[in-house]
């Protein structure tokens, strides 16, 4: 196993860029307020709680719902009510966790109405707090508009209601902090479920401290660095066993360990590389070469039952002529058959850019990675702002001339400043984290821990389907 060779210098543009991040940790804490209408679901928190179902799924991990909810919010009900993916999910999630045997608890400590009344009562157990909670599908004002009876919201599905009378909740609790209490005390009983596996052994630091991390990764997410620092401040001793290093240098692929967890690593390179032939490749971009490695270590990992750990850095795929020719498309589709098909757990982390296909090929939120997270500085679109621009301007320059128009400068500097102003608000990452594209908003001197501590919850479910890519290109 090779030792990394990368050293840093903690020079004045360390402590430049250390400061940077700090200062957009601290820009991101400052507006991670959320902000509650009525206890009324709507179409984000819909997502967000099933969202937590998946992580719980795939990761057979007990869920704790602490409830308080009025049901559908009325004025966004065609966003959330009827499709596939809407409320109906949760419920649906509710009794398939429970048929693959997942423990779920729940706590009533407000309001349940409607829909939100299911949710507790398909658990495992519910619990109800005296005084707050209340559970019922149609409140009082409904039910004296609906049917003329005039009764109390207490009366009709309160704490004393349901646990003495209806016998629909199973315990009340005096109040809040007593029903925490039970609950830590039920999940401290439950039985331990076979692990998958994952090979551990003792943990090693890193050559490198976790915070140098901010030395490596520029402000300016155009411009190169070395990822292998990167890696050098993840893994363990610097142990790095790299898989095909002299070939498709833009993707570093290789073994290591995170905290004594044995992974598959598959990073963008960000700096400059050269082939063999002495052709200059671009850092972040994905070339056939690249492609095909990538798509092989992935397969290996899977043959080996080594989790993956993706640091996604990317900007697309070589495009032009030469890359056409030389099957681009091709070696694309066998990574991105790779990535979706692989059973072993995958992680992921945008650590700068995610665009265009490459966020497919580097295992985005769309091919099921148990988790992805991001770093402060992190983008994602389709393209970056300035490509988008400019394709978007040729594009109504064309149609202008068409109709025998023409643009003037100054409407061309309004059209490319109102596209790139555009951009930049949707590539912000916290654009992305309000519409969970990924799980979370990391420190990068955390990536370690967080890489750790997943493959710790990844390695709780030891069903694992059978690996099989089916037709892939060659």
């Amino acid at each position: 196993m090779a030792r990394l060779k990368h050293s840093l210098k903690k020079d004045h543009t360390f402590h430049v860029r250390e400061d940077y991040f700090k200062n957009l940790i601290r820009k991101l804490d400052s507006v991670a307020d959320v902000v509650k209408l009525g206890g009324g679901k709507k179409s984000i928190e819909n997502l967000h709680s099933k969202n937590k179902q998946e992580i719980s799924m795939e990761n057979r991990l007990p869920i704790i719902y602490l409830v308080d909810s009025a049901g559908v919010f009325l004025p966004m009900q065609d966003e959330i009510f009827p499709d596939k993916e809407h409320f109906g999910r949760i419920f649906r999630n509710n009794a398939v966790m429970s048929s693959m045997g997942i423990p779920q608890i729940a706590a009533i400590m407000g309001p349940c109405v409607a829909g939100g009344a299911y949710l507790p009562i398909m658990s495992d157990e519910a619990l109800i707090v005296e005084g707050t909670g209340s559970i019922f599908l149609a409140g009082s004002h409904l039910v004296k508009a609906a049917i003329g009876e005039k009764i109390e919201n207490e009366e009709l599905g309160g704490a004393t209601v349901t646990t003495e009378v209806s016998g629909i909740t199973d315990e009340k609790m005096p109040d809040d902090q007593t029903c925490i209490e039970k609950i830590r005390d039920m999940i401290s009983k439950l039985g331990h479920n076979q692990p998958a596996g994952f090979d551990r052994i003792d943990s090693v630091k890193p050559v490198h401290d976790e915070a140098d991390i901010y030395g490596i990764i520029p402000e300016d997410s155009a411009k190169a660095y070395d990822t292998h620092e990167l890696i050098n401040c993840i893994v363990d001793g610097g142990e790095f066993d790299e898989y095909k290093p002299n070939y498709g240098k833009t993707i570093i692929t290789g073994y290591a360990r995170i905290d004594g967890w044995a992974v598959g690593i598959v990073a963008n390179q960000r700096t400059i590389v050269k082939d063999k032939k002495g052709e200059m490749q671009f850092g972040g971009v994905i070339y056939s070469d690249s492609a095909d490695k990538g798509a092989r270590f992935i397969m290996n990992c899977n043959q080996r039952k080594i989790p993956l750990l993706f640091l996604q850095d990317v900007t697309g795929f070589m495009v032009g002529s030469r890359s056409e020719h030389g099957g681009i498309i091709k070696d694309g589709a066998k990574m991105v058959n790779a990535v979706a098909n692989s059973v072993v757990p995958k992680i992921t982390i945008i650590t700068g850019n995610s665009y265009g296909a490459g966020n497919y090929a580097m295992c985005g939120k769309a091919y099921d990675p148990r988790f992805i997270f991001a770093y402060p500085n992190a983008q994602i679109a389709v393209m970056g702002g300035s490509q988008a621009s400019n394709v978007l301007l040729d594009i109504k320059i064309g149609q202008l001339k068409k109709e025998g128009r023409e643009i003037s400068e100054e409407d061309k500097k309004k059209f490319l400043d109102e596209i790139k102003a555009r951009y930049e608000e949707q590539t912000n990452i916290l654009y992305a984290a309000a519409r969970l594209w990924i799980d979370g908003i990391i420190d990068p001197k955390d990536t370690r821990k967080i890489v750790s501590h997943c493959i710790e919850i990844a390695n709780n479910n030891s069903d694992m389907p059978k690996f099989n890519v089916g037709v892939i290109q060659t």
